[in-house]
C-alpha cells in the first residue's frame, strides 16, 4: 500500500449550474491522506466538507487540479473499480424500505460477488464481522425502516467496513449517536488504522472527540482554505483557535479544549479541594463567578458533607448556586 494512498493537488470543487457555469465552494486544496492514520475533517457550517468529501469519492467530479487515489487519477477508474478502493458513507438517506440490515451490510460486498450478487460462505463471514464490530448484532433481522436515526447510520458504516477497502470516506459518520456511541465507532474506526493499515478520513463537527482521537486534523473554512496537521501541532500554531473560537468561545492551549466565555459578574473566595471544590468552581462560572483562594474568611466552605456559603449549609451544588444567584 502506498504511504500516501489518498494525494490532492491545487483541488478546486463545487457544482455545475445553469449554462455551465461554475459554482466554485473550495479551491487550491493541496494535501493527502496518510495511510494507517484518522484523519478528521473540521470546519464550520458551510465550509464545504461535504463538497469536498464528495469530490474526492468520486459523487462529484473536481472543478480543477488532481486527485489520485491508490496512485491513479480518480478519472482513471471505474465505479466498479474505484469501489473495490474506497468505501463512503454520506449523509443521504439510502432508500432500503424492503432491506433487512444484515441485506444492507451485504451490499458493501457487491463489488466482488459478480453479476448475481451470491454472497459466498466468506463473503457472509465478512458481513457478520462488520455487523459485530459497530455493535449492531440484536438489529441484523430488523428492515432498515424500522431503525432509529443513529441504528441506520451504524449499519451503513458497518456496510462500508464489508466493502473491506483500504480507504474509507465517511460524512458525519457520528451526527445522530450518543457520546458513547459516537466514541464506540471513532474507536472502532482507529482499531482499522492501526490493525489493517487503512485510511479514514471522517469530517465531523464533534470538536472535543476529533481532538482527542484523530491522528489528523484537516481543517476547512471559506477563507484560509484548508490546513493539515496533527492536533497538537494544530494547537500549538493557533489554528484551531483561529478556526473556531467566537465572542463566547474561546480555545485553551493548555487544556487542549474549548471554553465558554461567560459574563463575569464577580469574585468569590473558596476554602476546600477535590472533586467536589473542581465542581463547585464549574458551576459557579456558569454563573459568571470566577472564584479564588481565601485569605481572610472565604464565602464558600466545602467539606466533604456540605458546601457552606456566608455561614449556612447546603446539601448540594444546586441548592449553593441558588442562593449565590439570590444574595
Amino acid at each position: 500500500m502506498t504511504d500516501s494512498p489518498v494525494k490532492i493537488h491545487n483541488l478546486t470543487t463545487g457544482y455545475t449550474g445553469k449554462a455551465d457555469e461554475k459554482i466554485i465552494v473550495t479551491s487550491g486544496i493541496d494535501t493527502s491522506l496518510p495511510s494507517g492514520s484518522m484523519t478528521a475533517l473540521l470546519g464550520p457550517n458551510g465550509a464545504g466538507k461535504s463538497t469536498l468529501i464528495k469530490t474526492i469519492s468520486g459523487n462529484l467530479p473536481p472543478l480543477g487540479g488532481s486527485l489520485e487515489i491508490m496512485g491513479r487519477e480518480i478519472t482513471d477508474y471505474t465505479p466498479a473499480r474505484l469501489s473495490r478502493e474506497l468505501s463512503v458513507v454520506l449523509t443521504e438517506r439510502f432508500d432500503s424500505t424492503h432491506l433487512t440490515v444484515r441485506d444492507l451490510v451485504g451490499l458493501g460486498r457487491s463489488p466482488y460477488t459478480g453479476f448475481f450478487g451470491r454472497l459466498s460462505k466468506s463473503d457472509h463471514k465478512i458481513v457478520d464481522d462488520a455487523i459485530d464490530m459497530v455493535g449492531i448484532g440484536a438489529l441484523s433481522s430488523r428492515t432498515v425502516v424500522t431503525l432509529s436515526d443513529g441504528e441506520r447510520q451504524k449499519a451503513m458504516i458497518a456496510r462500508a467496513l464489508a466493502q473491506q477497502t483500504p480507504v474509507i470516506f465517511l460524512d458525519e459518520p457520528t451526527a445522530f449517536l450518543d457520546y458513547p456511541g459516537k466514541v464506540d465507532i471513532m474507536m472502532v474506526l482507529r482499531r482499522l488504522c492501526r490493525e489493517e493499515g487503512k485510511s479514514v478520513l471522517l469530517s465531523t463537527h464533534d470538536l472535543e472527540l476529533a481532538l482527542l482521537l484523530a491522528d489528523r486534523l484537516w481543517l476547512l473554512n471559506r477563507t484560509d482554505g484548508l490546513i493539515a496537521g496533527s492536533p497538537e501541532d494544530l494547537i500549538l500554531g493557533g489554528k484551531i483557535e483561529r478556526y473556531f473560537s467566537s465572542r463566547n468561545l474561546r480555545f485553551d492551549h493548555t487544556a487542549g479544549s474549548f471554553k465558554v466565555d461567560f459574563d463575569h459578574i464577580g469574585t468569590l473566595t473558596i476554602s476546600g479541594q477535590g472533586s467536589r471544590a473542581a465542581m463547585v468552581k464549574r458551576a459557579l462560572s456558569r454563573e459568571g463567578y470566577s472564584t479564588a483562594p481565601a485569605e481572610g474568611d472565604p464565602d464558600i466552605v466545602i467539606n466533604d458533607e456540605a458546601y457552606i456559603f456566608r455561614g449556612k449549609t447546603y446539601a448540594s451544588i444546586e441548592s449553593l448556586v441558588s442562593a449565590v444567584r439570590s444574595a
